[in-house]
Order: C-alpha cells, then sequence, then structure tokens
C-alpha cells in the first residue's frame, strides 16, 4: 500500500452464513463490552457528585465549595487521589490481560470469560458498600481484574465464530456493548444523582453487578470457538461446532485448514518469545500502535471525565450528567453504522473518515475553550450559545471514534493474528491499552490544570499521527478469512520486507534439513 493503494491477499472463501444462532451467539459473547462500559461510564459521574467526593475525597470537595476564591476552573478537580481511583483498574487490567491468555490458550476463550464476570460481579460489591477508600480501591482492582480477563477473550471469541464476510460486523459488537454499558451508566448516574440523602452513587457503584451477572449467566450458556476446541485436541467437538455456526453441510476445507493452522502452532515452543519473530513484525506493531494511538485520540477522556468536564466548564451538577447522557446516545448510535457499514466500506476507510472528523472538532472545541477561558480558567458568564457549540462538537467527535477507532481498535488487532501467536498478541494488544488508558486516566486532571486548554492540542497532535500511520501502513483486512490473513502483509509495500526475509531464511532452513537427511 504505497501512497493510500490498497493491496489484498488472494484468499479462500470458505462457506458460511450468519445464521440466527451465530448472531445469538456473539451477541451473548459482547455482552463482555457492558462491564467495560458500564465502568467507563460510572466513574466519571460518581466523582462529580458531591456526597461521594465529601465522604472519600475531601480535599476535592473543598475545592468545589470554595471555588469562588479560586477562579482558575482548570484546577477545579486536580487531586491524585481522585485520579489513583479511575486509574488503579487499569493497572489491574494489564496484569490480569496477561495471566488470562494463559487460560484462554489452556482452558479455552469461554473459561477466561467466566472468570472475568465474576471477578467483576465481586468488584461491584465492595464498591457499592465501601465505607473506607481501601474498599473503594480494592474493589476497583477486583474489576479491573474482571476487564482483563473479558477484553483479552471476547474480540478472540468473535473473531473466531463469526463467518468471515462478517466479521467486521460481529467483532463490532463488542463495542456497541461497550457504548451501551457507558450509556446505561450515564442514565443510571443521571437518575440516582436525584436520591435525597446523598447516597446514590452506592447505587451506581453497586449496580455493576447488574451487568456482570448478565455476562455470567450469558458466558455458561456459550460453546468454545472450533478453534480452541481443536487446540486443545477436540477435534470431534470443534467440528460438530464449526457446522452449527457455518450452518452449512461441509464445513472439511476450514476445519482442515483450521487443524493445519493448530498443528504449526504446537511447533512453536514459546508463543511469548515468537511474538519478537520477523515474520510477525507487522502484527506486532499494530498490536501495540492501534491501542496506543487509540488512548491518545483523548476519546477516554470524554468517557471518563465527561461530567467532570462539563462541571469544569461552569455546567450545575444535573447539567454535566445529562450532558454525558447525550453524549453516551451518540456513542452507542454511531457504533450501530459501523456494525452496518464497517464490512461494506472496510477498516482503512473507517479509520480515517473517523481521524479528519476527530481532527476537525478538536480544533473547534479547543478554539471555543481557549477564547473563553483563556490562560487564567475563569470563563465568566456562561451562555447557552457557547454550551451548545461544545456539547454539539464533543458529540460529533464522539460519533467520529464511535464509527472508527473505537469499534476498529478492537476488530483490527484480533484478526491479524495468526493462530501461535493469537492468544499472547491479544495480550499485548489488552495490555498496551491499558497501560495508556491507565495513563490517561491518571494524569488526565493534572494535564488538564498545567496544560490549560493546550491539553486538547497535545491531543489533536497524536490524531494527526495516527490518521498518517495508518493511511500508509495498515492494509486492508476485510472479507480475508482469519487463518488466511498472514498474505497481506506480503503484499504490503513496507511490510513484505520483513515477511518475505523470514519466508525466505524459512526456506533456506529447510533446504539445510533436507540435505543434511540425504
Amino acid at each position: 500500500m504505497a501512497g493510500g493503494v490498497i493491496f489484498t491477499a488472494n484468499t479462500k472463501a470458505y462457506p458460511g452464513n450468519l445464521t440466527c444462532k451465530v448472531l445469538v451467539t456473539c451477541l451473548v459473547a459482547a455482552c463482555g463490552g457492558l462491564i467495560f462500559g458500564y465502568d467507563i461510564g460510572i466513574s466519571g459521574g460518581v466523582t462529580s457528585m458531591a456526597p461521594f467526593l465529601k465522604q472519600f475525597f475531601p480535599d476535592v470537595y473543598k475545592k468545589q465549595s470554595q471555588i469562588i476564591a479560586s477562579s482558575n476552573q482548570y484546577c477545579k478537580f486536580n487531586s491524585t487521589t481522585l485520579t489513583m481511583f479511575t486509574s488503579s483498574l487499569y493497572v489491574a487490567a494489564l496484569v490480569a490481560s496477561v495471566i488470562a491468555s494463559f487460560v484462554t490458550k489452556a482452558f479455552g476463550r469461554r473459561s477466561s470469560m467466566i472468570i472475568g464476570g465474576v471477578t467483576f460481579c465481586i468488584g461491584a460489591l465492595f464498591n457499592g458498600f465501601a465505607v473506607k477508600l481501601w474498599m473503594l480501591i480494592l474493589g476497583r482492582i477486583l474489576l479491573g481484574v474482571g476487564i482483563g480477563f473479558a477484553n483479552q477473550s471476547v474480540p478472540l471469541y468473535l473473531s473466531e465464530v463469526a463467518p468471515y464476510k462478517y466479521r467486521g460486523a460481529c467483532n463490532v459488537l463488542f463495542q456497541l456493548s461497550i457504548t451501551v454499558g457507558i450509556l446505561v451508566a450515564n442514565a443510571v448516574n443521571y437518575g440516582f444523582a436525584q436520591i435525597k440523602g446523598g447516597w446514590g452513587w452506592r447505587l451506581s457503584l453497586g449496580g455493576a453487578i447488574v451487568p456482570a451477572i448478565i455476562f455470567i449467566v450469558g458466558s455458561c450458556t456459550l460453546a468454545d470457538t472450533p478453534n480452541s476446541l481443536i487446540q486443545r485436541g477436540k477435534l470431534e467437538d470443534a467440528k460438530r461446532r464449526l457446522l452449527i455456526i457455518r450452518g452449512v453441510d461441509n464445513v472439511d476445507e476450514e476445519f482442515n485448514d483450521l487443524v493445519e493452522a493448530t498443528e504449526q502452532s504446537k511447533k512453536i515452543e514459546s508463543p511469548w518469545l515468537n511474538l519478537l519473530s520477523r515474520k510477525y513484525r507487522p502484527q506486532m506493531f499494530f498490536a501495540v500502535a492501534i491501542p496506543f494511538f487509540q488512548q491518545l485520540t483523548g476519546m477516554n477522556v470524554f468517557m471518563f471525565y465527561t461530567p467532570v468536564l462539563f462541571k469544569t466548564m461552569g455546567f450545575g451538577d444535573n447539567a454535566s450528567l445529562l450532558s454525558a447522557l447525550i453524549t453516551g446516545s451518540v456513542n452507542m448510535l454511531a457504533t450501530i453504522v459501523s456494525i452496518l457499514l464497517v464490512d461494506k466500506w472496510g477498516r482503512r476507510f473507517w479509520f480515517l473518515i473517523g481521524g479528519a472528523q476527530m481532527l476537525i472538532c478538536q480544533v473547534v472545541i479547543t478554539t471555543a475553550v481557549a477564547m473563553k477561558f483563556g490562560l487564567n480558567g475563569n470563563p465568566g458568564e456562561l451562555h447557552m450559545w457557547y454550551a451548545v457549540l461544545v456539547v454539539g462538537f464533543i458529540c460529533i467527535y464522539i460519533a467520529g471514534f464511535a464509527w472508527s477507532w473505537g469499534p476498529l481498535g478492537w476488530l483490527v488487532p484480533s484478526e491479524i493474528f495468526p493462530l501461535e501467536i493469537r492468544s499472547a498478541a491479544q495480550s499485548v494488544n489488552v495490555s498496551v491499552n491499558m497501560i495508556f488508558t491507565f495513563f490517561i486516566a491518571q494524569i488526565f486532571l493534572q494535564m488538564l490544570c498545567a496544560l490549560r486548554f493546550g491539553l486538547f492540542i497535545f491531543f489533536m497532535f497524536w490524531v494527526v499521527v495516527m490518521t498518517i500511520i495508518i493511511y500508509y501502513f495498515l492494509p486492508e483486512t476485510k472479507g480475508i478469512p482469519i487463518e488466511e490473513m498472514a498474505g497481506i502483509w506480503r503484499e504490503h509495500w513496507y511490510w513484505k520486507r520483513f515477511v518475505m526475509v523470514a519466508d525466505e531464511e524459512l526456506a533456506q532452513v529447510k533446504d539445510t534439513n533436507k540435505v543434511a537427511r540425504v
């Protein structure tokens, strides 16, 4: 793909339909996104609730109470302890995703999903009944373990179950589930904030047990993927499962290719060390680059801290929660657009369109914040036209992310890995995602206080960089069977130098072994 030209590999066309059973299976599995989305939406809402802050973060509560004496709105919520409440989850998710890779490979995708749901459920109970800060943090850590397991296993499950022609739409169901979780959390926060007595935050945090139970029950009803069953030596079960999910009478070609891929994967002594092999350089680049850029779009700033951000801009408590509800609705609707069109127009199209859309919106939002707040953070009177402008462009920005970098950030990495490194590589993908999610969550409020509106310029820079990298370095992956994906790198203007050299080295080794036998 030089200068934006798209190369695709010549691949096999396996028979298979998007049957009702497959669709239901994917919808149930995608419920793993509910727990992630609910947490993203709920944490920002409760941190804007005065009773919650008063009990656990009194310093921040005092800053809000004395805001007239301190005119700098940018530093209104700056607290290391408060950001640790949000970001501790992602450190736990990082560690859990590595452990989950071994569980997923040894016991199947379904087992990891059930473990993730149960752990998340326990964490929700700790948070709902928390009376001390340590209980709150412990609950967040348990939530993080649950998310680490779910995020490692669910995208793999969806990519392996879905027919290759519909893999994009089925995988994006995970992101849709995340957006539904965020929207529900925003609605829950808005509703429970109205409860008199100031204990509504407990219902918001404890309510995470509902999506966790949905995920646990759903996971228990699922059968594992054919890929996972073959990997564990259950060939007859795998073939029966493949016949069921493809909805056709003959799956011999796909089944034989899966068995062959599994046999090749067993020759790999250490998948983790093998990740560093030259032939996997393209996959590993995107396993790191895509989640890295996904977090540096600034999207999670809006998702974590939308109520906080709107409150910083002068919106009242209820108005900030209502604005978050609006942006959450836009996020979900735009993700549905991605489901309908990602397999028609391709991954690259949506990556590039989304990048351009987010950049334009960030320019407008940055300009609006700079003109209204300046460097001293004193907005003066907040007019209705300004509120409408900011919320409107934030919604357009969120839509750009929701039909591009949001769902594709999970889809593309999960579909490009060969079987022999798939579980380990997905853990790398999740780990990088969690590292930078933690990074952004931990330093955002400090950066907002220090950089003022320059924080948005920081995110603008990364949106430009990531869009350019996608244009030049990512080949189109739509419509290619997952076990045939390796061919796209051999035809790419840049990546072929790594893959072809690795192929030549392998051929030389085989020739040497052949001569030695003679």
